[in-house]
């Protein structure tokens, strides 16, 4: 049965055109989705993802448990409401999905991973975490609004309570707070997003969501859909689970090298973190396979499943759309290690030359150079 978000019906007052995305009934736009792409590029725009999991974790080997359980180091995470983006690895150092690790104090820190991978990201945790006697605490009740954009942050600013707009105000990236609005409902606002924007996530309440949602709007924060956030956040190079990675595909495979710790303390028993082991083969020898950034200067749209021909062999278009801020074509594809020499898409038989960039294609809001 497809789920819902307790925003649904705000959606459809708004005239959104809804699509099933990963079991859920979400908005794709509200109609236009290149507007709704500007919008969030040059003034502000809010996104429901209360399809998102919150997960909770409290026990006083937390952290020991994180340590193991992730690719990147939680130790890096010193100070309350600090954030951390990783990888959650299996054995053969394939991601089983990436998240956003919050803490929030020795004995309590706070995971959000992907909707589409909840039930086997619940399960994996819950398994991993009996021995380390830490409680998992899945929790469905906690809505979540991304709202993201140059004026982003000074907008939701203006509905917050005197004391906690001064504190959400010096917050600086990838910290979180507990904050209040004006009528003192509870917040959890995070400077944090998935567009290559700045703004905050802000986790409320259900039965508070919609009263927010409702704000927003007043403030004048228009709403975008899941058209217009898969193109921001692949213009900001913010790779897509289950399109540019699954758990076939190491954090080496898929850009995401920086999301890995190895470098331990010398005097200290090396981080035993799960999938470890091939992760250090892979930096010795390197990676078989790498992704890279593609640019389609020619007409046509890139898309997910062309074949790409490179010097080395074949590899494919992961996530490929139309830009709408640079005007062309933009795509993530994996290709095989190694100089790829002169590098051509297969587009309905024809080989087209596309030409190889570093992401992020855009950075706050601007094309980044050779683009």
């Amino acid at each position: 049965m497809t789920q819902k978000t307790i925003l649904n019906d705000a959606h459809r007052a708004l005239g959104a055109k809804m699509v099933d995305f990963g079991g859920w009934d979400m908005p794709l736009h509200y109609g236009s989705q290149v507007e709704e792409h500007h919008l969030v590029r040059r003034d502000a725009g809010m996104f429901d993802v209360s399809h998102m999991t919150v997960v909770d974790l409290r026990g006083a080997r937390v952290r020991d448990f994180l340590r193991m359980l992730v690719a990147n180091s939680v130790d890096k995470l010193k100070v309350p409401g600090k954030a951390l983006y990783t990888c959650m690895l299996n054995d053969s150092g394939g991601v089983i999905d990436d998240l956003i690790i919050y803490y929030l104090s020795e004995d309590f820190f706070r995971l959000v991973v992907n909707a589409a991978t909840r039930e086997k990201d619940v399960a994996w945790i819950t398994q991993q975490a009996a021995p380390f006697a830490v409680d998992v605490s899945e929790r469905p009740e906690l809505s979540m609004i991304a709202v993201q954009g140059p004026t982003a942050r000074e907008r939701v600013l203006g509905l917050l309570a005197h004391d906690a707009a001064a504190a959400a105000k010096k917050i600086g990236k990838f910290v979180a707070i507990e904050a209040a609005m004006r009528d003192g409902t509870p917040l959890f606002i995070a400077r944090t997003g998935y567009t290559g924007e700045d703004g905050f996530e802000i986790i409320v309440h259900e039965d508070k969501a919609v009263a927010l949602w409702n704000a927003l709007l007043a403030a004048g924060v228009k709403p975008a859909g899941l058209g217009a956030r898969d193109t921001l956040r692949l213009e900001a190079g913010m790779n897509l689970y289950g399109q540019d990675m699954d758990d076939t595909v190491s954090p080496y495979e898929a850009a995401l090298a920086w999301t890995v710790a190895l470098d331990d303390d010398p005097d200290a028993k090396p981080r035993a973190f799960t999938g470890r082991s091939v992760l250090e083969q892979q930096k010795a020898a390197g990676a078989p396979r790498q992704m890279v950034g593609l640019v389609m200067d020619e007409k046509g749209v890139l898309r997910h499943g062309q074949t790409v021909l490179t010097g080395n062999g074949d590899g494919e278009i992961l996530s490929g759309t139309f830009s709408p801020t640079l005007g062309k074509a933009i795509a993530f594809a994996r290709i095989p290690a190694g100089e790829p020499g002169m590098v051509r898409v297969d587009i309905r038989g024809k080989e087209v030359p596309v030409r190889l960039v570093k992401f992020p294609f855009v950075r706050d809001g601007k094309p980044q150079d050779g683009m």
